[in-house]
């Protein structure tokens, strides 16, 4: 399940890079100009993406299993990709965005879940690397 996570985390940033230089040509001289909520849609994306990829490589280090691992999986996932679309239909249909909620929420239970499952993951010997003082 945590490639899941990475896969929609770097798939994601793909997309957003493309999206990052299509708004760089669109405010150009050349360019005509993008509504602001483009722009902020375009951090969200960013910003959730490189969020994905982080988690995808930590969840492997929780004690999450079964159905907690999943909800915080996919709600992730699902939360990724939809509050960002749902900042965009804000442009052609405002009264969507009171789902903007409900993907915050998801967003923020599987973060709480992937928390949970940091604090109650045994500590593992040589799971993280150390240090000497002479390195």
């Amino acid at each position: 399940m945590s490639r899941i996570l990475r896969a929609s985390g770097y798939v994601a940033l793909t997309i957003q890079m493309l999206w990052g230089i299509g708004q760089v040509y669109l405010l150009s001289p050349m360019g005509s100009g993008l509504p602001q909520v483009s722009v902020g849609a375009h951090a969200h994306f960013g910003i959730l993406s490189i969020l994905a990829v982080v988690t995808g490589f930590a969840i492997e280090r929780t004690a999450l299993t079964g159905t907690l691992r999943s909800v915080a999986v996919w709600g992730f996932v699902v939360g990724q990709w939809a509050l960002p679309a749902t900042i965009l239909m804000e442009m052609v249909a405002p009264p969507l965005l009171i789902t903007a909620y409900l993907w915050g929420a998801l967003l923020t239970i599987s973060m709480a879940i992937i928390a949970y499952g940091t604090i109650t993951a045994p500590e593992a010997e040589g799971a993280s690397p150390r240090t000497t003082p002479g390195d």
